[in-house]
């Protein structure tokens, strides 16, 4: 807005939608506004009145074109030391895989990429499509072509693997390239899980060298092998109605969605933290007849109407990272406990419990198998599993107390 202001405080200045009116209204003179000494004209954005200097940051409303990249975001983080420039370019590759792996989501049905592909990874589960295609050609190739990668662990591998391209890169990575993957052939959530660590030695596996392929293999599961609370960074991205990348580098969590206008993530979620109570729960019951009897007395407690009359509403997605999503936004309490018949857990502990207990500590939730702090469990085997209840600090506190 501009604003016209009478040099001369005696005088009137009146105002109609013609600009030559800005002249002072006087019956035996006229002035060009182009020639009056008497006007000055001033803009409001800088006019630095007493409403604008007392208007804080968090007050002013963001304009619709005022928006944060995670590009952006990186870069400020590393500006600020919190991470270094090599650890910029590897979330940075990551985020790219999870763009590639989101847009061949959208389109599996339209180009045959659904079902199974017809082989068997270590864990002796069905390898989807999407599975074989995400891990071999999507995430592996952009953590190796960001050339500050030095070892690749996934879900989807016997053993994890050096990157022999890149001698100096210093960072392991672990990851679940599409947990979930049972719902791709539905169309219903999924999403990638990654962890990245900072490495106990340097592991170069040399593949020419037969003799001593098995114990450099060896220093590389040993370097891997690393507590959840040596991470340096953690996320996992969410592949729903929307896509949403979700990260900490351990000063809070932050979530970035997909723009499709842009191709970009931009900050949606800033500064995430979890409610301290909600009465939801997420638990597959179609186990409930092998859980330990503490185990079944909490669900059923559960299932009785609170103090507002009402009982815990159940929520199961069946994809860890729909799980943690919705919790960090709602609160609540995840569970996936040991049975009779998997007495170590279903959920891997480096490639999904570690990272996701990670993210939702950094937001003031909590962690544990049970007995233990989950970023306190040190992988002993690459693929090692383990029970996981996971949510607010008020739920938690209540499952512990059935527990003991």
């Amino acid at each position: 807005m501009v604003e016209a202001i009478q040099a001369i405080s005696s005088q009137k200045i009146l105002f109609s939608t013609s600009p030559l009116s800005l002249l002072p209204h006087h019956p035996s003179h006229h002035h060009s506004p182009t020639t009056s000494s008497n006007l000055r004209i001033r803009c409001n954005a800088t006019a630095g009145s007493a409403a604008a200097e007392g208007e804080t940051k968090k007050q002013r409303k963001k304009s619709v074109f005022e928006i944060e990249s995670l590009t952006t975001w990186l870069l400020k983080q590393e500006q600020s030391g919190n991470i270094d420039a090599e650890l910029t370019i590897v979330l940075s590759s990551i985020s790219l895989a999870c763009k590639q792996i989101a847009s061949l989501l959208q389109r599996s049905s339209i180009i045959n990429l659904t079902g199974a592909q017809g082989t068997v990874h270590v864990q002796g589960e069905d390898q989807k499509k999407l599975d074989f295609i995400s891990n071999s050609f999507v995430f592996c190739n952009c953590l190796r072509s960001s050339g500050r990668t030095g070892i690749i662990a996934s879900e989807e591998e016997d053993v994890p693997v050096a990157v022999e391209e890149t001698y100096s890169g210093n960072y392991i990575v672990v990851f679940d390239p599409i947990d979930g993957s049972a719902n791709i052939d539905t169309s219903l959530t999924t999403g990638s899980i990654f962890g990245i660590y900072g490495p106990d030695e340097q592991c170069l596996v040399n593949y020419d060298d037969e003799s001593t392929l098995d114990e450099e293999k060896q220093k590389c599961i040993i370097s891997v092998c690393q507590p959840g609370s040596n991470l340096l960074a953690a996320g996992y991205c969410l592949y729903s109605s929307a896509v949403v990348f979700t990260i900490s580098i351990g000063n809070g969590v932050f979530g970035f969605t997909l723009y499709p206008g842009y191709g970009e993530f931009v900050l949606t979620h800033d500064d995430m933290k979890i409610p301290k109570s909600r009465q939801i729960y997420s638990f597959n019951e179609g186990n409930c007849d092998l859980w330990d009897e503490k185990l079944k007395k909490y669900l059923d407690h559960l299932k009785q109407p609170g103090a507002n009359g009402k009982p815990y509403s159940g929520r199961y997605i069946g994809c860890l990272v729909g799980e943690i999503h919705r919790m960090l936004m709602y609160g609540g309490i995840y569970g996936n406990p040991k049975n009779k018949n998997s007495k170590n857990g279903n959920l891997r502990l480096l490639y999904e419990c570690a990272p996701m207990s990670y993210l939702v500590e950094q937001a003031g939730g909590k962690a544990t198998d049970g007995h233990q702090r989950i970023l306190e469990i040190k992988p002993e085997k690459i693929h090692q599993r383990t029970p996981i209840f996971i949510g607010s600090p008020d739920e938690m506190d209540k499952l512990e107390k059935f527990l003991r």
